[in-house]
C-alpha cells in the first residue's frame, strides 16, 4: 500500500460542518467531486463543479432518497483493487471510475430516538446507503479513504492519502458502524413496538436480547486503574442525554482517577435518592458512604455526615444534593477531600477550593433520576453479568408491621432513611440512622451480625471523638439489606440501642426474630424487597 492522490472524492454528509471546505480544497487540487442531495446543494452554493450522483450512476434517487448510493458504480467504484487486472476490466467493460476518497458522516438515529421522536421518524433515520459506503470504502483501503468524523477533514484535505492514514481510518469507519448498528440492534430490543409491557422481548420472551450489542465511546485515557500496574480508561455510554459522573464537568484540580471515578459515581447514586428531599450530603470512602445526613442546610448536613465517620472521610468522596455555597465549601476544605460533585456551585465555593488544588470540583447538572431504567454490568472470566438496576422502591404502604408496637413518627423517617442509604452499602449492610443522618454503618462483612457490631462500634468511636455522652444509635433506627437469618444480629442492633428496625424479611426464622424484637420493645417493619450490592 502505497500513497494515492485522490483523482475522484465521493461526498455526501448529514452534518454539514466543514463540508464546503473540504470541498474547496479537494478542488483545489483538481479532485472531482461527486455528491448527494443537500451535500451537492452546499457545495453547487459555493461556487464548485460537483457531478450528482445520478448522473454517475444513470438512476435518480428514488423512494424519497432511501435509493441513491446503492448502485453498482458506486460500490464497484470503492471495491476495485486497482492492481487486479480481472477488477480493472471489469470496470472498463461497465464504465465504472475509481473512487478514492468518501466523506461520509450518518443520518443522527441517536438524536432522533433521544428526542423521542415517533417511531416513523426513527426508521427514517437508520442510514442504509451511507454506512455501505464506509463498510465498502474501508475495506478496500489499501486504496481508499474512509473519512466518518469533521475533525479528519484536514487529513485528506492536501489531496493524498498515504497507507497509515487510510488504515487509521478505516479503523475509525468500523467502530462508527458498529457503533451506530448497536444503537439500532438495542433500540430494536427493547421498543414497546415489540415488547411486552415489563421490556420482555416479545420473539424470545425473556428479559434480554440474545446478543447485546454493546458500543461505548472512548472519554478519557486514566492514569492508571485500580492500582499502578493496571491500565485504565473512561468510556462513555452511546445514548444522547446521558447524566451522571461520566457526563460531570470538572471545574478544578487534576484529572481523575479510575478509584475517583468510582466513588463518585457510589456517592452520586447515592445523593440522588434525595434529589427531591431536603439539602443531604453522602461522604464515600472506596464505594461504601461512611457518612450521609439531610439537614436544615447543606453545611448542617455536612456536619452531621461528616460526625458519623470522621476518620473514614477523610480522602473521600463528597456528593451534595443542593448547589454548593461557600459556607459548606469552607467546611469541606478543612480536611483532605479527593473529590466534591454537586448540581451546581456558588462563585465563592468555587473560590474557595481554588486555594485546595488537588480538590476536584465536579458539576453534575440535574442530578439522575433514580428510579430510571436501565442495566448494571459486571465482567466475569469469559463473560458478562448483566441485570436491571436497583431501582426498586418501597412505598410507605407496603411497609408490613410484624411486630406489637408500631414505630413512631421519627423512628419511621429514620427507618426508611437508614432502608435508602443502606441500599448503596455493600452486603451484609447494616445502618443505623437518627433523625436523617447516619449513626453507623456495617458494610461488607461476610455475616450480618459482624456488621451490626461493626456499625456499632463506628458509631461509639464517633460518640467520643465528638464528646457526646451517648452514641447516636440510642434510640435509632436500623436497616439491613437482607433479612436476619438468625436473631443475633437483630439483638447486636439491640444491644448498640436501636429502637426500630427494618429488614425485608423472609428467613426461615422470622418467627423468632419478630419474637425477640417484641420482646426488647422494638418496632419492626417488613419491606419484602432486598438491596444486596456486591
Amino acid at each position: 500500500m502505497t500513497t494515492i492522490k485522490i483523482t475522484r472524492a465521493l461526498l455526501s454528509v448529514s452534518d454539514k460542518t466543514g463540508i464546503v471546505e473540504l470541498g474547496q480544497a479537494l478542488a483545489a487540487h483538481g479532485v472531482e467531486l461527486v455528491s448527494t442531495g443537500g451535500t451537492a446543494k452546499a457545495l453547487r452554493d459555493a461556487g464548485l463543479a460537483v457531478q450528482d450522483i445520478s448522473e454517475l450512476t444513470g438512476f435518480p434517487e428514488m423512494m424519497d432518497g432511501r435509493v441513491k448510493t446503492l448502485h453498482p458504480k458506486v460500490h464497484g467504484g470503492l471495491l476495485a483493487v486497482r492492481d487486479d487486472a480481472a477488477h480493472l476490466a471489469a470496470m472498463a467493460e461497465h464504465n465504472i471510475g475509481a473512487i478514492d476518497l468518501v466523506v461520509v458522516n450518518l443520518y443522527p438515529f441517536e438524536a432522533t430516538v433521544a428526542k423521542g421522536a415517533e417511531r416513523d421518524e426513527v426508521i427514517e433515520n437508520i442510514d442504509i446507503g451511507g454506512p455501505s459506503m464506509v463498510r465498502s470504502a474501508a475495506k478496500n483501503h489499501a486504496f481508499v479513504a474512509i473519512v466518518t468524523d469533521p475533525v479528519d477533514y484536514a487529513l485528506v484535505a492536501g489531496g493524498e492519502t498515504d497507507a497509515a492514514l487510510r488504515i487509521r481510518l478505516a479503523a475509525k469507519a468500523y467502530a462508527l458502524t458498529a457503533s451506530y448498528d448497536a444503537a439500532i440492534a438495542n433500540w430494536f430490543a427493547f421498543d414497546d413496538a415489540f415488547t411486552h409491557p415489563l421490556g420482555v422481548q416479545a420473539l424470545d420472551a425473556t428479559p434480554f436480547p440474545k446478543t447485546l450489542p454493546l458500543a461505548f465511546r472512548h472519554a478519557e485515557t486514566l492514569r492508571y486503574g485500580e492500582n499502578p500496574h493496571q491500565m485504565a480508561a473512561l468510556y462513555t455510554a452511546p445514548v444522547l442525554g446521558a447524566r451522571g459522573i461520566a457526563q460531570a464537568t470538572q471545574v478544578q484540580g487534576k484529572a481523575l482517577s479510575y478509584n475517583n471515578y468510582n466513588d463518585a459515581d457510589a456517592a452520586l447514586e447515592l445523593v440522588s435518592e434525595f434529589r427531591d428531599g431536603p439539602p443531604t450530603v453522602v461522604i464515600v470512602k472506596h464505594a461504601n458512604p461512611c457518612g450521609v445526613a439531610s439537614g436544615e442546610t447543606l453545611i448542617d448536613a455536612y456536619q452531621a455526615a461528616m460526625a458519623c465517620d470522621s476518620v473514614s472521610a477523610f480522602g473521600g468522596i463528597i456528593a451534595v444534593n443542593r448547589p454548593l455555597d461557600e459556607a459548606t465549601a469552607r467546611a469541606m476544605a478543612e480536611i483532605f477531600t479527593e473529590v466534591v460533585s454537586a448540581p451546581a456551585a456558588s462563585e465563592g465555593a468555587k473560590a474557595v477550593f481554588a486555594e485546595k488544588k488537588n480538590l476536584r470540583l465536579l458539576i453534575t447538572g440535574a442530578l439522575p433520576d433514580p428510579a430510571r431504567d436501565g442495566f448494571a454490568m459486571k465482567t466475569i472470566a469469559g463473560g458478562l453479568l448483566i441485570q436491571s438496576r436497583d431501582n426498586g422502591a418501597v412505598p410507605d404502604d407496603d411497609l408490613k408491621l410484624v411486630t406489637r408496637r408500631a414505630p413512631t413518627d421519627q423512628e419511621l423517617a429514620d427507618a426508611l432513611f437508614a432502608w435508602t442509604v443502606a441500599k448503596h452499602v455493600k452486603s451484609n449492610a447494616i445502618v443505623y440512622a437518627k433523625d436523617g443522618a447516619t449513626a453507623g454503618i456495617g458494610a461488607g462483612q461476610m455475616n450480618r451480625l459482624e456488621s451490626a457490631r461493626i456499625a456499632a462500634w463506628k458509631a461509639r468511636d464517633a460518640a467520643d471523638k465528638a464528646g457526646w455522652a451517648t452514641p447516636r444509635t440510642i434510640g435509632s433506627a436500623v436497616a439491613s439489606d437482607a433479612f436476619f437469618p438468625f436473631a443475633d444480629g437483630l439483638l447486636a442492633a439491640v444491644e448498640a440501642g436501636a429502637t426500630c428496625v427494618i429488614q425485608p424479611g423472609g428467613s426461615i426464622r422470622d418467627e423468632e426474630v419478630i419474637a425477640a424484637a417484641n420482646e426488647a420493645g422494638l418496632a419492626m417493619l417488613f419491606t419484602g424487597m432486598r438491596h444486596f450490592r456486591h
